[in-house]
């Protein structure tokens, strides 16, 4: 074939680094003009020719990004096996991304994209550029390989139980480099998140152990942070807590908390790691109370080691005691089997001296209250809430405020992150008939919580806003109204501020002149 002539590259040059996304027309337009064989053989033979490589691959991107495109990928699936053996890492790279294509643009119903890539033998060449791709060849294979997953003919093709050397993940795993394992797993981990039934898979065929086996191994710092990154999306995963409570990632997670030889990072990534399992409403319908309790001994003896001096970990044990919390069952419990835990955040909270650990622990303290729960589940039982109000009630008491309200005022009166902070912890503690009189006692918090000028983000605003809301709440409902006056103004001034909305500062506002005609005299 010709080399492409000057015109021709300008015209490539062009189509690929057009700043809009190209519409079918303009496709099927220069598709006339530069015929895929065309592309793929100057990709095949001119890859020498300078930015040329680069350039075609771009407009093939562009071209099976669209429907039109990808209903052509079927007739070139043979090529599609050579780009992804291909030396250029650019080109395996656009292979990856066009059986993606294959699977989210193709509208033709009579043809199946997972028996096309069963067909030609695709997925073995997927988990070869995911071992031995650069980073974007990798990112781009587990994408291809998830759009797979979402097929029967992709779980049945990934999970098969007599799979070979090529397509079997864990010998895979075990084959690999430290680097090529750890790609195996963040795949395992991205097809777990595809749905319950492919989580379900995952678990039976007993992959969650390589996970397991790769966190209990402590001799690469590296690889086991990498591995506890993975475990933090698989808590993230909606359906995640099932499926790990029935492992002993958690205990293993509880001995990493504990390690005192281990690296600080390690330990504070077990505990957010833990805090974010435990966090979930239904947590306790797949783990027992015993295991918790586990959790929560370990960070409460990091906290109370004289060698927890890292302020990182400090604030991740904070955080993750928060999240555990964030439930009321793991509140509840928190509070009455490890009341010196609770104890540590309520006093972190008002202890300006240490602004991170100050913030983290607001926040904690914030989710205990119940500000993230709905408003029907923030109030605990009646030994955790007499526990909770105690606490705070013996850290005012030692403090230079004496009483909760006061420090509830130092917190609005700090700056903007602990004011924001301090809104959220307000908005759940409010519905305690205690501390919706502490609040109503000062004067300076109504003023602050009904003044629109204090806040000038949109964030605070709201936040501001919606304490303003939640105390009102409390005070309409709390049947004292009619026989206290001061607190009926109150609730005429919180309610006034609640009508205005977050971002109105008055009722009229006015616009005044900054610029005035000159006086003449």
């Amino acid at each position: 074939m010709e080399e492409f002539s000057l015109t021709d590259l300008n015209e490539l040059l062009h189509f690929a680094n057009y700043p809009g996304v190209q519409n079918e027309p303009s496709i099927k337009e220069f598709l006339v003009r530069f015929p895929l064989p065309v592309i793929i053989n100057a990709l095949q033979t001119q890859a020498n020719v300078p930015g040329l490589e680069s350039t075609l691959v771009a407009c093939l991107e562009r071209i099976f990004q669209t429907k039109y495109g990808a209903s052509l990928i079927p007739q070139y699936m043979p090529f599609l096996q050579v780009g992804l053996k291909a030396d250029s890492q650019a080109v395996r790279s656009l292979a990856c991304k066009t059986v993606s294509c294959l699977f989210e643009k193709l509208d033709d119903k009579s043809v199946s994209p997972a028996q096309l890539i069963i067909a030609y033998d695709i997925y073995p060449l997927l988990l070869d550029c995911l071992v031995n791709g650069d980073e974007h060849v990798a990112a781009a294979s587990v994408d291809a390989i998830k759009n797979f997953a979402c097929s029967p003919e992709g779980i049945a093709m990934i999970f098969q139980a007599n799979g070979d050397e090529a397509t079997d993940l864990r010998i895979l795993a075990a084959k690999c480099s430290s680097m090529g394992r750890i790609r195996v797993l963040a795949l395992i981990v991205k097809l777990f998140s595809v749905s319950h039934a492919v989580a379900s898979v995952i678990y039976s065929s007993k992959l969650l152990d390589l996970l397991e086996r790769e966190v209990s191994n402590m001799n690469d710092t590296l690889a086991t942070l990498s591995v506890l990154e993975l475990l933090y999306e698989l808590a993230e995963v909606q359906h995640g807590a099932e499926f790990l409570s029935k492992t002993t990632l958690l205990q293993l997670l509880s001995s990493i908390i504990s390690n005192n030889v281990v690296e600080s990072i390690l330990r504070s990534r077990a505990m957010m790691i833990s805090g974010r399992m435990l966090s979930r409403e239904n947590i306790f319908a797949f783990i027992d109370e015993t295991s918790v309790r586990t959790v929560i001994s370990a960070i409460e003896r990091r906290l109370g080691s004289s060698e927890t001096a890292d302020a990182d970990e400090c604030e991740s044990a904070v955080e993750a005691l928060g999240q555990i919390g964030s439930s009321a069952q793991g509140a509840a419990l928190l509070l009455s089997s490890s009341p010196d835990a609770a104890h540590f955040v309520i006093d972190a909270a008002f202890d300006r001296q240490r602004h991170g650990n100050q913030l983290a622990a607001l926040y904690a303290l914030g989710n205990i209250a119940g500000d993230n729960r709905p408003e029907n589940n923030r109030i605990l039982n009646g030994d955790a809430e007499e526990i909770l109000r105690h606490l705070i009630y013996e850290t005012a008491s030692k403090s230079s405020k004496l009483t909760p309200s006061g420090l509830f005022l130092l917190i609005l009166q700090q700056g903007s992150e602990i004011r924001l902070a301090g809104y959220r912890l307000l908005s759940g503690l409010v519905a305690r008939p205690w501390c919706l009189m502490e609040i109503c006692s000062k004067q300076e918090i109504i003023n602050i919580v009904t003044d629109a000028y204090v806040e000038s983000t949109k964030i605070g605003m709201d936040a501001r806003h919606k304490c303003c809301q939640a105390i009102y709440k409390a005070l309409a409902v709390s049947g004292k109204l009619t026989t206290d006056s001061t607190l009926a103004g109150i609730a005429a001034k919180l309610q006034e501020a609640v009508k205005r909305g977050p971002y109105l500062a008055q009722k009229q506002a006015e616009a005044k002149p900054t610029i005035m005609t000159e006086q003449r005299f």
